[in-house]
């Protein structure tokens, strides 16, 4: 009986790993698929290896600072985390999320210490301006991929980043969508239309845009390969027009498509609740954006 338990004890001794004797590129690959509040607030502080490894500016290249929007409610300064980790990387940023925080300063502050960011996503900024875009966008000649989802962005800042970003290729721009009360603007559009004319890849989920906004962008933006329409409700896809338009466009998602593969669905659903109480699955809970903000976001 002893012996087997000492057979047993050996065999689960052999079987576990110690983290420690991993090469340091293999751990640093490990880590980097964690985020950036999770390696300051926690992995950091297992070791000092793990902490030599987290300081290193190569970690640093990538900030994704994603979080469900809740630690606003807990003492975690997600400005200050955040300006540490471009602090760490030296100049050397190239792609950066930033989800339910962020300000004009922020924003400078970033673009300021960081010349080669080809990345920039922002979801839920509120606290960045229109002003805050227009500002920054001149520092950012290298990006190629824009989100700017349920942050407000007019047109006249996607004009000046169409013109400050020649290299952009990839824009996401997502607003809450809605039916009523029915409102047209083909602003972005065309704002998209006169300045992004390489764009291969586009997300305008939620956007009120009509099929005179949609046509100049195909007019003029020649190289798109995707394009999301949903919850684009004003745009009404005859037979003819869909078919001319699949053919087109590679990957083409109609304002009525499903949104179960939308990361922003149930989360903006949970949002609503949250600022509004309304039941988040009460018919088109996306009429409330309009009301709820005071603009089109």
């Amino acid at each position: 009986m002893a012996k087997s338990s000492s057979q047993t004890y050996r065999r689960r001794t052999r079987s576990y790993r110690n983290w420690l004797e991993l090469p340091d590129d293999v751990t640093a690959s490990i880590l980097s698929r964690l985020g950036a509040i999770e390696i300051l607030t926690r992995a950091q502080k297992v070791c000092m290896p793990w902490r030599k490894i987290c300081k290193d500016r190569l970690m640093w290249r990538t900030i994704d600072m994603r979080n469900d929007g809740f630690l606003r409610d807990y003492d975690f300064d997600l400005d200050k985390m955040c300006r540490h980790g471009v602090d760490r990387s030296s100049g050397g940023l190239v792609d950066i999320n930033v989800e339910h925080f962020g300000t004009d300063e922020l924003l400078k502050y970033i673009t300021n210490s960081s010349s080669g960011i080809r990345r920039l996503r922002l979801v839920c900024c509120y606290g960045i301006t229109d002003e805050g875009l227009i500002e920054v966008a001149s520092k950012l000649p290298l990006l190629e991929h824009l989100e700017i989802s349920f942050s407000f962005a007019s047109a006249q800042s996607l004009e000046v980043i169409g013109r400050s970003c020649p290299l952009l290729k990839s824009l996401k721009l997502n607003k809450y969508g809605y039916r009523y009360p029915y409102h047209e603007c083909d602003d972005d559009a065309l704002a998209i239309a006169s300045t992004m004319h390489d764009l291969h890849h586009l997300q305008l989920c939620g956007n009120k845009l009509t099929k005179d906004g949609l046509q100049k962008i195909l007019d003029c933006c020649p190289n798109l390969e995707s394009l999301d329409l949903r919850k684009c409700f004003n745009i009404n896809f005859g037979v003819v027009s869909k078919r001319r338009c699949s053919k087109r466009i590679k990957s083409l998602r109609l304002p009525d498509d499903s949104t179960d593969d939308y990361e922003f669905d149930r989360a903006n659903r949970r949002e609503l609740y949250a600022q509004t109480h309304c039941d988040p699955d009460y018919g088109d809970f996306l009429l409330f954006g309009r009301s709820v903000f005071g603009r089109d976001w």
